[in-house]
């Protein structure tokens, strides 16, 4: 072996050796092993639950904010049919001209996050921290005209990503 290949193999190990003790060290040294965390939670901020629930396990309250009567019943009749837990039917006081409004707690995001996805991401969100249920409110607005089909929600939620935690909270822990 000549002089030159001999001095490019020492150097090249000792890049590759040098590489190794960084990747090391900086593992070793992560002070952001609890960011994103409950247990970095600063006092007094919620935790919330963003897992993704299937249909069965989503439980919702559906109100008419529209001109039409009866708007309620059908939606609450359709997402019967895709296997929510529908709890109450209502009208709300005043109309509503956007597509729908959810309104949820901390123990709703992933549900809400669900929801979304079938009106298409076009629903309004309402988060209040204070709310201690895991149900979702779908408030129905003016301008609603479906759900979306099941292939439109399994796009819309690839397009939606995964649950987010709202500003001034922290995700829950995943029960193991």
């Amino acid at each position: 072996m000549s002089f030159a290949r001999v001095r490019a193999l020492v150097v090249v190990g000792l890049l590759a050796a040098i590489a190794l003790v960084i990747v090391v060290v900086a593992v070793l040294k992560d002070s952001q092993g609890t960011a994103g965390t409950a247990a970095a939670c600063p006092d007094g901020w919620p935790l919330v639950d963003l897992r993704l629930r299937e249909q069965k396990d989503v439980k919702i309250n559906v109100y008419n904010a529209t001109d039409e009567a009866g708007r309620a019943g059908s939606v609450a009749d359709d997402f019967r049919n895709r296997k929510f837990q529908v709890k109450k039917v209502g009208n709300e006081k005043k109309a509503f001209d956007g597509v729908a409004e959810l309104r949820f707690g901390p123990n709703a995001v992933g549900s809400a996050h669900l929801l979304r996805a079938y009106f298409l991401n076009e629903a309004n969100q309402k988060f209040d921290a204070n709310r201690k249920d895991d149900v979702v409110d779908v408030v129905l607005g003016n301008q609603f005209q479906q759900l979306a089909t099941t292939t439109e929600v399994n796009q819309s939620l690839g397009d939606l990503g995964a649950p987010q935690a709202p500003p001034e909270t922290c995700p829950k822990p995943v029960a193991k």
